[in-house]
């Protein structure tokens, strides 16, 4: 299986939202209830591309098996230099080291593009996503309790950071 990384087109908005829709379904991951349109998934491609934060994508043979990307982490200018990024993995590709690539490239082009700190809000819960940021030298900043509510419980979520050397 061989995995490359590489800039998102138009032509994966599909693929995208296919791995968006089954996060917002199955997991708490992503803490919308309703699924994306594919007007919605365009639009939110076209809005990080105006803005110059990048989309990527794991392709396979041709097609998107998930995407990275990264953006404004809050809107006042003194956080200009701090981004939120979002990693996500076709299910059935998951414990694969396709999060690994999307994750390595993302910091590698945050650097480039000259952020200091990158930040990952995850479910409090999910204890895969915690270990995996662990291992590229993110570290837990705080939770805070149930802020989130999903599927019939409340959520807490954790607050992880990198600083990017």
């Amino acid at each position: 299986m061989e995995i490359k990384i590489r800039t998102a087109t138009i032509d994966d908005i599909p693929a995208i939202l296919e791995i968006v829709n089954y996060s917002i379904l199955h997991t708490t991951a992503n803490y919308n209830y309703d699924i994306q349109t594919i007007e919605n998934q365009t639009k939110w491609y076209e809005e990080k591309l105006v803005k110059n934060f990048p989309v990527i994508v794991a392709d396979l043979d041709g097609r998107a098996i998930g995407f990275g990307t990264y953006g404004t982490f809050r809107e006042k200018i003194g956080y200009q230099f701090t981004v939120e990024h979002s990693v996500y993995v076709e299910d059935q590709y998951t414990g694969k080291g396709i999060g690994k690539l999307l994750l390595k490239a993302l910091i590698e082009l945050a650097k480039a593009q000259g952020f200091h700190a990158m930040i990952g809000g995850i479910d409090a819960d999910n204890t895969g996503s915690i270990a995996f940021h662990k291992k590229f030298g993110f570290v837990e900043k705080g939770i805070l309790n149930e802020v989130g509510f999903k599927f019939g419980k409340w959520l807490d979520l954790l607050f992880m950071e990198l600083i990017l050397k």
